[in-house]
């Protein structure tokens, strides 16, 4: 690590999706001696504000890409407020560095950190750069990205782009999952994830197909992530069937559940994507239809490509996802061959990455 760099600030969008990322990296710098502060909108602060060992700090964000004029109006006046006030934190707290991890409330920050002159670093983890990260992509230092495939990015800039691999928990880098999956009439153990427009949507979906699993002498256990409001009817239509289930809200002990499961049904974000394939665990990417620039079907059919795992269209859900899991089934092996390809694959050496591109002689 370049000794050089004493304090860096890291600025994140408020899914998920950017925040875990971005909480890696801190704990990463911060195992190095390295001063963080994480700024974040509230949907962000909502994932951080349990964690002590760096200081947070909330900005209101918004989107820069309304089509609606009133809209884009009231977006520029919070968009303007929030560079103001990055504008004063940066000049009294200065870094040596900012880290945009994308999603809009990383925009106001880096865009401040250039009028400062402070030299930036955005980070993008999915196939197709987002729309935050493309309108900073002409003022950052480098572009540290997860994957060469990436789309999006002008010929004129991929000179600063630099394939780095998937910042992610350093748990989810050591941990090494013991999935049996070649024993007959061996349960298909069910992990459902997704945060919440896809725990309410898969609650509402799923259980259906998995009735149809049973009917037919299936056998499975159920891990479902959801809603609190639908842990009670979940409950209940489960028991009535007497499929074997777990109902669970947010969970940050992920792990104990990759400890109970050969397989996976998930949105297609590409964090969650990232800690799968690293887990070794074979899954089913359902991607959100409404995604930005439809990136999260571009991440599943990267991953399908690479035979890192298999891909149902929500439009298709119902039909196809009951052929596959029949298929899977039938034919254990099936999984094995997800986890043979996804043994290919491996983000250990991302935090040697980004410590290398950091230590290059460059001053901070």
């Amino acid at each position: 690590m370049n000794k050089n760099i004493k304090k860096i600030i890291i600025a994140s969008g408020g899914t998920g999706g950017h925040i875990f990322p971005a909480y890696s990296l801190a704990k990463h710098f911060i195992d190095n001696k390295i001063k963080v502060v994480m700024i974040t909108d509230k949907r962000g602060f909502k994932y951080l504000k349990k964690y002590n060992d760096f200081e947070i700090i909330q900005i209101p964000s918004a989107t820069i890409f309304s089509k609606n004029i009133f809209q884009l109006l009231f977006s520029a006046l919070i968009i303007f407020y929030s560079i103001l006030r990055s504008l004063i934190f940066l000049s009294k707290n200065r870094p040596n560095l900012v880290f945009g991890m994308g999603g809009y409330s990383s925009f106001p920050i880096c865009i401040a950190a250039k009028i400062l002159k402070i030299q930036f670093i955005i980070y993008e983890n999915n196939l197709h750069m987002g729309k935050a990260n493309r309108f900073l992509l002409p003022f950052a230092k480098k572009v540290f990205v997860s994957f060469k495939e990436l789309q999006g990015v002008k010929e004129r800039y991929k000179k600063k782009v630099y394939e780095i691999g998937n910042i992610i928990r350093k748990e989810i880098l050591n941990f090494k999952a013991t999935i049996d999956v070649n024993s007959k009439n061996k349960k298909l153990k069910i992990l459902i994830l997704g945060g919440s427009q896809a725990a309410k949507i898969f609650a509402e979906t799923l259980p259906e197909i998995f009735k149809k699993c049973n009917e037919i002498n299936i056998p499975i256990k159920i891990y479902q992530q959801c809603l609190p409001e639908q842990n009670k009817i979940l409950s209940s239509f489960y028991s009535n069937l007497k499929i074997d289930f777990e109902i669970f809200n947010f969970s940050d002990n992920i792990l104990d559940y990759f400890s109970k499961i050969n397989l996976v049904i998930t949105r297609s974000g590409s964090s969650m994507l990232a800690e799968l394939i690293n887990a070794k665990i074979p899954f089913i990417t359902v991607p959100l239809p409404s995604s930005a620039d439809n990136h999260q079907l571009k991440n599943a059919i990267y991953y399908k490509k690479n035979g890192y795992s298999y891909l149902v269209e929500e439009k298709d859900l119902k039909i196809k996802l009951f052929q596959l899991l029949k298929k899977i089934n039938e034919d254990k092996s099936l999984l094995r061959q997800l986890i043979d390809k996804q043994s290919q694959y491996s983000d250990k050496r991302v935090y040697e990455n980004i410590d290398k591109l950091l230590n290059k002689n460059e001053e901070y």
